[in-house]
């Protein structure tokens, strides 16, 4: 499935780190979304992009902007990776149906069973703005998501 600038971005209601569902068409009208597809908690590139995005939070979060965090991990792993790097945003578990969200976004590394590095950003009415997906090995330049979000600013 190809998923397209300009189209409605596809909804999704996954578990946070807390186990609280989340739910992507509740932003609508209220918030842009980053969702950051990385494939493993505990590994060196998701940690140090993740940790970028907490270090640097001022440029990826706001009062417009909700940036969330979207693995294969189950939640335990994913909360055990939030606490211990003190990352402030949600991460959502994308384990079952295992990588259906991913896979929707064309983000679904199958061989391997993880998500790639595919960051989306999303406005405020549901629409897809940008998107670029990585390999798994191939790390992100934040600064080209921080400049779609300075475009719907």
């Amino acid at each position: 499935m190809s998923l397209e600038v300009g189209q409605v971005a596809p909804d999704f209601t996954l578990k946070d780190h807390f186990g609280q569902d989340v739910t992507l068409s509740d932003f609508r009208g209220k918030k842009n979304v980053v969702l950051v597809f990385f494939p493993m908690a505990f590994t060196g590139i998701c940690t140090d992009e993740l940790c970028e995005i907490r270090d640097n939070s001022s440029e990826f979060v706001s009062d417009d902007v909700q940036v969330l965090g979207i693995s294969c991990d189950a939640t335990p792993s994913q909360k055990a990776f939030a606490d211990q790097e003190a990352l402030d945003y949600p991460l959502l578990s994308d384990f079952w149906p295992h990588g259906e969200v991913a896979k929707a976004y064309a983000a679904f590394f199958a061989e391997r069973g993880f998500a790639m590095r595919g960051t989306f950003v999303i406005d405020k009415e549901g629409i897809l703005r940008w998107s670029v997906v990585n390999g798994p090995g191939d790390a992100r330049n934040s600064d080209d998501y921080k400049a779609a979000l300075a475009q719907l600013a």
